[in-house]
């Protein structure tokens, strides 16, 4: 039986946790995952544990943050005036809204404060600075 291997288009169930037991992801209830090792498609943990896996082999990994989303970065967060939002806005913590870029593109964003006349926005990842663990299972290889 081959070993899965980079350039190898795989299927794959998964479930993804945080260190606390929250699921935050997972495939189990849907369509596999499929994807191509090693083509930069998925976090570069999940990448590298699907590596050497047999068709139907199950493990559980710990992928660092540094090779998941990444560290949390401060540059990725921004306080803009509550002037510059359309009026009819009501910006509350935790809110995801869409941040306009120079060029045209729409980033996510997190509320991540309030205060009387500017609100704090943060567009790194929701998972970023969190290790996470993934159950996986390899299903096929194509």
């Amino acid at each position: 039986m081959s070993q899965a291997k980079k350039g190898d288009k795989v299927k794959v169930h998964y479930t993804g946790k945080l260190h606390d037991g929250t699921v935050f992801d997972s495939s189990v209830s849907r369509e596999p995952l499929e994807f191509e090792i090693g083509a930069g498609m998925m976090i570069a943990g999940f990448d590298a544990a699907v590596n050497g896996m047999l068709i139907g082999d199950k493990k559980v990994v710990d992928i660092p943050a540094k090779e998941a989303y990444g560290e949390k970065s401060e540059d990725m967060i921004v306080t803009v005036p509550k002037s510059q939002l359309p009026a009819d806005l009501e910006p509350e913590v935790g809110q995801q809204l869409g941040m306009q870029q120079p060029d045209g593109q729409s980033i996510p964003v997190i509320v991540a404060k309030v205060a009387e006349s500017e609100i704090e926005l943060d567009a790194n990842h929701p998972l970023s600075g969190k290790d996470l663990i993934f159950e996986i299972e390899l299903l096929e290889i194509a």
